[in-house]
């Protein structure tokens, strides 16, 4: 209970610093740099009003912001040095603003992880089918193998016969 009541608070925290971030980058001034960055990203951040003013979770941010709900999507026209661009531009433009609950359409949901009940059905233990089969198996396998001695068994006797035989001749 206590994870989850804290995983709301973070995940609204970094859905408000994801939306600052992508509007301080579509908003990058001539002569810029990082730190100018930041400075206007926590501005956007402390704008956005309820809850802190700045953000002070970056540990957190850097484990989640690779997954693919706090990916930073450019809006903005890209920004073109000597005929290369510095960020790709989507074709389509997506509301900064939506719910973060919301999947952006750029990125292909992962497919949903197996189910508890799921999980305890496929690694329980071995259906009533696959066990027949296997005691048909081994049922085969020693009729098979009974057969294989019971050839041996009258191959033995015949060549002791026939030592039998041949030394018989021999005297």
């Amino acid at each position: 209970m206590t994870l989850s009541s804290r995983w709301k608070l973070l995940n609204r925290e970094l859905g408000k610093w994801r939306n600052a971030l992508t509007k301080a980058r579509d908003n990058i001034r001539s002569g810029q740099n990082l730190s100018d960055e930041i400075i206007q990203v926590q501005m956007w951040f402390g704008a956005t009003g309820q809850g802190n003013k700045n953000f002070v979770h970056f540990q957190c941010w850097e484990v989640v912001k690779d997954f693919p709900k706090f990916r930073i999507i450019p809006t903005g026209s890209p920004v073109v040095m000597n005929e290369t661009p510095l960020h790709d531009s989507p074709s389509t433009d997506s509301p900064l603003d939506s719910p973060m609950e919301t999947e952006s359409p750029f990125v292909p949901r992962p497919p949903r992880p197996i189910g508890r009940k799921a999980a305890k059905a496929k690694r329980g233990g071995t259906s009533t089918t696959e066990c027949v089969q296997l005691l048909e198996q081994i049922a085969k396998n020693t009729s098979l193998r009974m057969e294989r001695d019971l050839k041996r068994d009258e191959m033995d006797v015949a060549r002791e016969e026939a030592f039998v035989i041949q030394q018989q001749k021999a005297q």
